[in-house]
């Protein structure tokens, strides 16, 4: 169903990676990191091995050398057991891109292959408190001392991964107070810095990967974590999301088939009243209305994934892909819910956690409001 618009090549790799998740990784083990909150480093080191850590990256800096197409599909194979999961692996990835787009010499060296051999991690600190939507209204502030080290000070909301081991946080501070958008800087910090406090969240969704609250009281940071120049914070944000909405939209599109797919075949097991529930017109329409969205919502990541691998402006197309993919997948969890009935609460059906992780989907990485309004702008005369 999924390569009816993909290259043989390209429906090759995609099963390729859903094999891996069914043999490799499993379901049974993605309920079991969610169960216990822990944050899932035997596939996480699997994945590492497998090389695709470094798709993005050029074969020159050990990398495959492959496109955003390339990895929407992986992405999609990633979230087929939960959007939790792929998570994990995506979320270090946005990052990692950015230092090699916008790193120093230096700092490629430092953080690039490590990061594809799988020995560190990356996570992305943007929201605060008072900065969520509006991320350019971060407050926390980061300054020069007389050695060139910066002194940083805040506290910053839904870091999602910074609680995992060997992990660098690419942290939006404010570097100048006066100008709302140009005075953002990002800054690479290693989350074992002294004096960082880093507190994992009890949170509806997001159990393994795990999101966090950070705390920083004049913490020091070394004058070499500035990423890219100092100011250019907003531009490595606005170009970080947009690889970020495309890559999720897919692992919602792959986590939606499941929901789906494992609705249907209870359908087709459960019997009351002497027959399927699948013969129930209204359970069929139900479920033939979740399909539809999901190949739409196919269809639409898609469509952004080739247009910015050609190179094209896509942040219309990436918003209605993280848009309608994540309001997809809440649709068909919630669904799924009710076809399973009261089977669908426990741990084991998953589908429980499909929809709490389809909850944090329609906020997470830009809301689907936010999304709207992006879309909207686009359409003025």
């Amino acid at each position: 169903m999924q390569s009816n618009f993909l290259s043989d090549e390209q429906a090759t790799w995609l099963e390729t990676v859903n094999r891996f998740m069914d043999s490799e990784v499993t379901v049974e083990y993605v309920r079991e990191c969610d169960m216990h909150r822990n944050y899932p480093y035997e596939a996480y080191e699997k994945i590492a091995r497998q090389g695709w850590l470094g798709l993005l990256f050029k074969e020159a800096d050990g990398g495959a050398g492959g496109n955003i197409f390339d990895y929407t599909l992986m992405a999609e194979g990633l979230g087929k057991f939960g959007f939790d999961f792929a998570a994990a692996i995506l979320v270090p990835t946005f990052t990692a891109m950015n230092i090699a787009k916008f790193g120093t010499a230096e700092q490629k060296a430092k953080y690039i292959r490590p990061f594809i051999d799988g020995k560190i991690r990356f996570s992305v600190s943007i929201s605060e408190l008072g900065a969520g939507s509006d991320a350019a209204s971060t407050r926390t502030r980061a300054r020069r001392d007389e050695n060139g080290d910066w002194i940083v000070t805040g506290q910053k909301l839904w870091c999602s991964g910074a609680a995992a081991t060997d992990v660098v946080i690419a942290m939006l501070v404010r570097t100048d107070p006066d100008d709302k958008h140009g005075g953002l800087s990002i800054l690479l910090i290693p989350n074992d810095t002294p004096g960082l406090v880093i507190n994992k969240l009890p949170t509806l969704s997001r159990h393994a990967t795990g999101t966090t609250e950070i705390f920083l009281d004049e913490v020091k940071v070394p004058g070499d974590a500035l990423l890219g120049k100092e100011g250019e914070g907003w531009k490595i944000i606005v170009e970080h999301l947009e690889l970020e909405r495309c890559s999720v939209a897919g692992a919602y599109t792959g986590n939606a088939q499941t929901a789906v797919s494992k609705a249907v075949q209870y359908a087709h097991e459960r019997e009351q009243f002497g027959r399927p529930i699948w013969d129930f017109q209204v359970l069929r329409h139900m479920l033939a209305d979740c399909q539809t969205q999901v190949d739409a919502a196919r269809l639409l990541v898609y469509r952004a994934a080739a247009m910015l691998a050609a190179g094209l402006p896509a942040s219309r197309e990436v918003s209605m892909a993280k848009l309608y993919g994540s309001e997809t997948l809440k649709h068909c969890a919630l669904t799924g819910m009710q076809v399973l009935g009261g089977h669908a609460n426990l741990p084991e059906a998953d589908m429980e956690r499909y929809l709490r992780e389809s909850v944090q989907s329609t906020i997470g990485g830009g809301t689907s409001q936010i999304q709207k309004t992006i879309i909207a702008r686009s359409m003025r005369l």
